[in-house]
């Protein structure tokens, strides 16, 4: 079964609300084996919402529309699929009777505009709303499903998780979709590709491939549509083992898996400890580091190493290097790691130099230049990197670059 996921709102358009609705759905749709075709967000107008469902019709079985039923006058939906189903209100007793108990249960009491929100069309079905006033609306014509729920993304899940997903599911029985998502770090999306061409191409044809870049990592993500779910499990598993094989090196995580949450596991499974010294990063890699809950079992902490004065007095960094070299060289950001590892007396640490920009760079050292060392009691690492002009993007390169580093270092044998 096909769907098409439209969200109703002025306030979507202008920016003032993000939709989280749409996502959510659509990722429950796709655990029940409904392929989500197109997501739409349209303004408060009848005109809009009569053409976005005319459209939805020609590609989907299913069509879900979000927001609109609230009790104030530019809430329109209901009125608006009222007339576009040739129907009429009536009010529903039961949805008066929710209404009431709920507002009872707010220690409020009924006005006119609650008891109007119990007036329903005629030819729908009704979705009880157990934690708000404005029911849902479940239409049937022409062999499509037009489903109507509130805005409130709590209330729409409700409706979603009790009744709409249990129902769908039951007639998306002779389909299935399976996802997998892996990570990969150090390449970029076209040489990634360019890897990856030959098996790609050997595929089977259930399965697709999707690259989806993000600062500091790629994500593939395999999709497989069929009708039996054990079978494209499968499937998936034997092109993840291909895949390993291919690009063993790149490969950091799978699904939701972060680099922060992996490297704590590595740390703790070893009973190892981290310290950080971060110029150009600024703090972004203890931030991540420190985001995971019980960090502090393998975290000691860190310096945020702007000035070569602080490289030199707290890092131990050899003033001739600084000197010599300048603070983006291999030979500070190596002092930087072992001044750290050995103030913290940790197993492991991390350090960053490097010129974020927009400004700073020279012919020598352009923009986005960066040099990233990990060391531990025996060895110090050291790469050179040229992210690019962004700020933001380059800080976030290199503190995700730091971190894969370190696992690849803790890995070793």
């Amino acid at each position: 079964m096909k769907a098409e996921i439209i969200t109703i709102g002025d306030e979507i358009l202008i920016g003032q609300t993000v939709d989280t609705n749409s996502a959510w759905i659509a990722s429950e749709l796709n655990i029940i084996g409904v392929d989500v075709l197109r997501i739409t967000s349209i303004s408060d107008k009848k005109d809009e919402i009569f053409k976005a469902i005319d459209n939805a019709k020609h590609l989907a079985d299913i069509i879900l529309l979000t927001g609109g039923l609230g009790p104030t006058d530019d809430d329109i939906t209901k009125k608006t699929l009222v007339e576009y189903f040739k129907t009429e209100l009536i009010q529903n007793k039961e949805v008066l009777n929710n209404i009431e108990q709920f507002v009872i249960r707010r220690k409020s009491s009924m006005n006119e505009r609650n008891v109007q929100q119990a007036n329903v069309p005629k030819n729908c079905k009704i979705i009880n709303n157990s934690i708000g006033t404005a029911p849902g609306m479940w239409f049937e014509q022409e062999g499509r499903i037009v489903i109507s729920m509130p805005g409130v993304p709590f209330e729409m899940k409700e409706m979603m998780s009790s009744y709409i997903l249990p129902v769908l599911a039951k007639k998306s029985t002779n389909s299935s979709i399976v996802h997998k998502t892996i990570l990969t770090q150090g390449c970029s999306e076209s040489k990634l590709a360019e890897i990856l061409e030959n098996w790609e191409y050997n595929l089977p044809d259930v399965i697709s491939v999707a690259y989806l870049p993000t600062p500091g990592l790629i994500k593939l993500r395999l999709t497989a549509k069929g009708k039996t779910q054990n079978l494209l499990e499968k499937l998936i598993d034997e092109q993840i083992v291909t895949l390993e094989k291919v690009i063993p090196k790149l490969i950091c995580g799978y699904d939701s898996d972060k680099l922060e949450e992996l490297i704590g596991r590595l740390l703790i499974k070893h009973n190892k400890t981290l310290s950080v010294a971060e110029s150009c990063t600024g703090g972004k890699i203890a931030h991540l580091i420190t985001s995971i809950s019980g960090s502090s079992a393998y975290f000691a902490g860190g310096i945020i190493a702007y000035s070569n004065s602080i490289k030199e007095n707290i890092l131990s960094v050899s003033k001739s290097n600084l000197d010599n070299y300048g603070a983006v060289s291999k030979q500070v950001v190596e002092g930087m790691a072992e001044g750290v590892r050995k103030l913290y007396e940790t197993d492991f640490a991390i350090a960053t130099s490097g010129i974020a920009g927009p400004t700073g760079g020279t012919e020598d050292k352009p923009i986005g230049t960066t040099w990233i060392a990990v060391s531990n009691k025996s060895k110090v690492v050291s790469k050179k990197f040229i992210f690019g002009n962004h700020r933001g993007r380059n800080i976030n390169f290199a503190s995700l670059t730091a971190i894969n580093m370190l696992r690849k270092l803790i890995l070793e044998k």
